[in-house]
């Protein structure tokens, strides 16, 4: 333990190098300031000190472009407030026991400004520097101390919006992590910033109610300290002590005043590229406003009885300098550019840019999910939002399941919404809605539960199931009653998770697909070669895996694929063949993802006569899946039994998957697709010749009495 403590008093010690010694020396200096008497010319130095040390504060704060280049200035506002009190503190030690002895008894700066600024006259004196306090304390500091005050808590509030746009452009590609982290420390230090400014603000308001109560207790006990301990009359003390008083509050004052102005003008600073005087030059410069101003002073000129010259030679000044930068913008070629275009006169600038251009269409985003503005909390990681990692954990698992890289989420907020609301977003369509509560967690009932809860009764937004918004507190007695419970992030994840799953197809692009075929190309570049373009086109080449996708087929086994495309391509081109080619070359990994740990995978058959009427419609279509149409009895007692055997087989806790013959395979699955969900068909030809198959259900069309 022992070691441990010098070893961490050996760290902070070695912090302190030459150039760290400054602040240290400042407070040992200003604690000294408390205790020791200082002689006169000491306090000269360090009175012009004080006031090189504001001046140079405030020039600091007129050059910065945004507060936080002047972050420093909280602390630095403390320290130089204290300094200017302990100096109150000597100086007055030094008037009352040395001011019998003569003005110069406190310094020549007092004196100097106890006798030049206020012409030796005490009254004069208090006058000012009543008018200077009430500057400072009722104008200046008041009005930067609200603007501090408004300032942190906009700040503050601003900071999930903030976080959240980060997050959402890191998410989006258009920024990376070191950008994002860099953006985030400088939110944290705004935030930081005017929290302090806010307190910083307090400082100048206290300093100059101190300056107010030092000046009366200086006068009344040097008044008491002449007549009573050196024998001096009223006038003979009011002129001594009052006066050196009076010049030790405006010496004092000054720097006070121009600290207060730094301090409004870092609180009031608004953030823009430029310092406060290009923007001010800038802003001010306006032609008509001074030709205004200097017809206004004219007229005001020749009233009677007014300065007629003043009047009539500062309007002349503001027309001149009015004209000269009039005549300055004129020659501009963007205002001249302007102007044309204005008069509708065509340009001759062949580099002139167009009305409207393409550049200025946004394109819609591949993957978005806008949320209702009391959704933004969960969107902030730093208050302990969890949205992105769960919508990163998404993308990761689709993309690791599917075989390619899902596109990034752009995750909005949408003032059109309602506050709990979210919409997820495919190529600018809306493809699923949903609601959350922030701070309460969502409690779905799988089918069979042992208690109802307190809460806000709803629909699971991703399968529809029966749920209920709960308070966290009621979580474990929840899952005693056979609820699954979920925050409000994963709930929203898992409908995004389905969704993307669905539309897994339509995310894949030429784009994808080509970079899906420069990855296979690193390790098999002779059967990328061989494949695309020699024989296939990219274009059937992705319409294909597209295919594979609809039917929920992963395309991770690229390689696999690949070489059906370049054995089946003489055959045919066109993708719906094709793919059915592919698939048996990949049935495997198919069956794979259905056995679900078992060696043996349990199907469902069609009724044999069933089966052969369907092949005899599809043989008087030859082969036109598109255009096959069943007779509506038919057609609806087949989906209807579909859905019976697929629910039963679900039931009893397989996947249901029916197994018929290649040639009525692709018909079936496109039309069972949207009609009976759940199911997976398979053809003969996809299972491989060692997979050991159990027929669990038969399907047949009967009677609805049945």
């Amino acid at each position: 333990m022992a070691e441990l403590s010098l070893s961490n008093i050996r760290q902070n010690l070695s912090r302190f190098d030459a150039s760290g010694l400054g602040i240290p020396a400042l407070v040992l200096l200003i604690m000294s300031m408390l205790v020791l008497p200082l002689p006169p010319w000491l306090l000269d130095i360090l009175f012009t000190f004080n006031i090189l040390i504001s001046l140079i504060v405030i020039l600091v704060a007129i050059g910065i472009t945004r507060p936080l280049e002047f972050s420093s200035f909280p602390a630095i506002l403390l320290f130089t407030t204290m300094l200017r009190l302990a100096l109150n503190v000597a100086s007055t030690r030094v008037v009352l026991v040395e001011g019998h002895t003569g003005g110069d008894a406190a310094g020549k700066v007092i004196e100097a400004f106890g006798e030049f600024v206020i012409a030796g006259n005490y009254f004069v004196g208090m006058i000012i520097f009543a008018i200077l306090i009430i500057i400072n304390f009722i104008v200046i500091t008041k009005g930067a101390g609200r603007v501090s005050e408004v300032s942190a808590r906009f700040t503050l509030d601003a900071m999930p919006g903030k976080q959240m746009a980060i997050d959402a452009d890191l998410n989006a590609g258009v920024i990376d992590q070191e950008t994002a982290k860099k953006r985030r420390e400088e939110i944290s230090q705004e935030a930081d910033l005017f929290g302090s400014m806010d307190g910083a603000s307090k400082f100048v308001r206290g300093d100059a109610v101190a300056g107010l109560l030092i000046l009366f207790i200086n006068v009344i006990g040097g008044m008491i300290v002449g007549m009573a301990q050196h024998d001096l009359s009223i006038k003979e003390a009011g002129e001594t002590y009052v006066i050196l008083t009076i010049g030790d509050g405006l010496v004092a004052q000054i720097p006070a005043l121009l600290l207060s102005l730094a301090t409004a003008i870092v609180v009031t600073r608004v953030t823009t590229s430029e310092s406060m005087t290009e923007q001010a030059s800038t802003q001010l410069a306006s032609p008509s406003a001074l030709f205004v101003s200097a017809g206004i002073l004219a007229i005001l000129g020749l009233v009677p009885g007014m300065p007629t010259m003043v009047f009539v030679t500062l309007a002349a000044i503001a027309a001149g300098i009015a004209y000269t930068i009039r005549k300055k913008r004129m020659a501009d070629p963007e205002v001249q550019k302007a102007l044309r275009e204005k008069s509708g006169e065509a340009s001759d600038d062949p580099d002139a840019p167009k009305e409207l251009d393409w550049d200025d269409l946004d394109t819609v985003d591949v993957i978005g999910l806008e949320i209702g503005y009391g959704l933004i909390p969960l969107v902030n990681a730093e208050t302990g939002g969890q949205l992105m990692a769960r919508v990163k954990g998404v993308r990761k698992k689709l993309s690791a399941e599917l075989g390619y890289l899902i596109q990034p989420v752009r995750i909005r907020d949408s003032l059109t919404l309602d506050p709990d609301h979210y919409t997820i977003i495919i190529n600018g369509v809306v493809r699923g809605k949903g609601e959350a509560k922030v701070g309460r967690e969502l409690a779905i009932s799988p089918g069979q539960v042992y208690g109802t809860l307190e809460g806000i009764p709803t629909k699971e937004p991703a399968f529809g199931l029966e749920a209920v918004w709960i308070d966290p507190s009621q979580r474990d007695y929840a899952r005693t009653l056979g609820y699954t419970v979920v925050d409000a992030a994963t709930a929203i994840a898992t409908h995004l998770n389905k969704v993307l799953r669905e539309s897994a197809s339509e995310l894949l692009s030429r784009d994808e697909t080509q970079q899906l075929l420069d990855k296979l190309a690193t390790k098999f570049p002779k059967l990328v070669e061989d494949v695309v373009p020699a024989k296939l086109p990219l274009g059937v080449v992705t319409r294909v895996l597209q295919n594979l996708l609809e039917e929920g087929v992963s395309i991770r086994d690229m390689r696999s694929i690949m070489e059906a495309l370049s054995d089946a391509c003489s055959k045919t081109q066109d993708p719906n063949e094709l793919t059915g080619l592919v698939r048996p070359r990949i049935g495997r990994m198919i069956v794979q993802a259905l056995l679900e740990n078992e060696d043996t995978l349990p199907v469902m058959t069609l009724d044999p006569a069933l089966e052969q009427m369907l092949h005899n419609i599809l043989q008087q279509h030859r082969g036109d899946l598109a255009n096959v149409v069943l007779e509506p009895g038919l057609a609806e007692g087949l989906f209807r039994a579909l859905r019976n055997s697929t629910k039963n087989v679900e039931e009893s806790g397989n996947n249901a998957v029916l197994v018929v013959s290649p040639v009525l395979r692709p018909w079936l699955s496109r039309a069972a697709r949207h009609r009976v969900e759940g199911l997976t068909v398979l053809s003969y030809a996809e299972i491989p010749d060692d997979q050991s198959v159990k027929v669990i259900e038969t399907v047949e069309i009967r009677e609805k009495s049945e």
